[in-house]
């Protein structure tokens, strides 16, 4: 809360208007502790501190629960379909309500921010229009309303952009399950079970996801159906499979065989022309992080071990973490952000190679310096032994040499299986 007020008033702000609905809940989870399961809410926090929860008819509940203390005002519009929607009050009526009145200079947050060179990126905004247009209404043409997302995302100075401890401890413990899943995933592949099979392995504790799971084999997406399928595993096929919690998403994509003998022949290629480009590109990603760094090196360092227009990469090569998959990112070229202790940054690098079936190895991690990886050792002890043990594996076993600065989040980094079936064997690298 203080790190938003601080931003708040150096923009000059007058409020904040803080939307959230059940993909995008991330701003509004960061200070009140719950997002919406199914409505919407909003949550405005005035320059002084004050703070209004406006909450639809299943959340008002919520607010007790919060970790802020916040006036609640009850906003039927935020409900579901056809839920008891009557009021006395309109839109803008109950905005007044939370203290915005005419002339206010105003931000809003949703989960968006637009990097355009062409328009004035904070007049484009990313949630409702029954909310700008009332807004507007409400501010008036002496107040003024900007999108101010960036506040909490931007990975140079967004106050999410960088964890502590505890917060650490919360997050890795999704990126490490749902890395646990994806193993179960790979150790129980076998010719003739079905993706819905297997997909079974996609559950923990009843955690929310971050992104659809993924449990795909062979053609993808058949008549749009992105979701597992009742569809069986054949031999040689290409095989894909994800998941994300709060905190970190584990991909893994590969083929379905046990040795290069059993490639069809028009992909005989595919562990020299894909699996060993890849395994290196993550490799030199990991091993290129550090903090100090900026976005751009970490950019150029992949263009040089993995041209582009070779591999067909044409996302950034990887994102900034958290509640959401994906935050921000601060890869991109020419990036001049800098990179700093409490990032948890995700290797997300995608090929995309005429020919053969794509590749894949996504984890995240935590840059931490030496203050904050102690504070993890003394108040978490556990998970320091679990960071210490995959930092051991990726060095000693993988040969990929990262630094103290980066502590996995996941038993997985760096961990790749090209030839799915072949359940012994990983790529590494070789010492010189």
């Amino acid at each position: 809360m203080d790190k938003v007020l601080k931003a708040l008033n150096e923009e000059h702000l007058d409020f904040l208007f803080i939307y959230a609905d059940r993909e995008h809940g991330g701003n509004f989870g960061y200070l009140t502790g719950f997002e919406p399961r199914f409505e919407e809410a909003v949550l405005v926090l005035h320059k002084d501190g004050q703070a209004y929860f406006l909450l639809g008819n299943e959340n008002l509940k919520m607010a007790q629960y919060a970790r802020i203390s916040a006036k609640v005002i009850h906003v039927p519009h935020f409900s579901l379909p056809n839920q008891p929607m009557d009021t006395k009050s309109t839109i803008v009526q109950l905005i007044q309500r939370a203290g915005i009145s005419e002339g206010m200079k105003g931000g809003t947050a949703g989960w968006k921010m637009f990097t355009s060179q062409l328009e004035d990126n904070e007049k484009l905004f990313d949630i409702p229009g029954f909310l700008i247009d009332a807004l507007k209404e409400v501010v008036g043409r002496k107040g003024t309303l900007r999108n101010k997302t960036a506040l909490f995302i931007h990975p140079e100075y967004g106050v999410r952009a960088c964890v502590n401890a505890n917060e650490a401890a919360f997050y890795e413990y999704g990126a490490s399950q749902a890395a646990v899943c994806v193993k179960k995933v790979m150790d129980n592949l076998q010719v003739g079970k079905t993706e819905l099979e297997l997909a079974h392995f996609l559950n923990e504790n009843g955690q929310p996801l971050s992104v659809q799971t993924i449990c795909a084999s062979g053609k993808r997406f058949t008549n749009a159906v992105v979701a597992p399928r009742n569809k069986p595993v054949e031999k040689g096929e290409a095989f894909s499979t994800t998941m994300g919690l709060r905190g970190g998403l584990t991909c893994r994509a590969g083929i379905v065989v046990n040795s290069t003998s059993e490639l069809p022949n028009a992909q005989a290629q595919y562990m020299e022309k894909v699996a060993k480009p890849y395994f290196l590109a993550a490799a030199t990603w990991y091993s290129s992080i550090y903090i100090g760094a900026l976005g751009g090196e970490i950019y150029q360092a992949i263009e040089e071990a993995v041209p582009k227009q070779t591999f067909g990469w044409y996302l950034n090569p990887g994102h900034l973490t958290a509640t959401e998959e994906w935050v921000s990112s601060p890869f991109y070229q020419a990036s001049s952000v800098v990179l700093k202790s409490g990032m948890m940054l995700q290797m997300d690098i995608i090929f995309s190679i005429p020919g053969y079936p794509g590749i894949n190895a996504e984890d995240g991690i935590l840059l931490a310096d030496k203050e904050l990886r102690t504070q993890i050792e003394e108040q978490y002890p556990a998970l320091w032994k679990r960071i210490e043990k995959r930092r051991k594996y990726m060095i000693e076993q993988l040969g990929i040499p990262i630094l103290e600065e980066v502590l996995p989040l996941s038993g997985l980094c760096g961990y790749l299986r090209p030839y799915l079936l072949a359940k012994d064997k990983a790529l590494y690298l070789r010492k010189k």
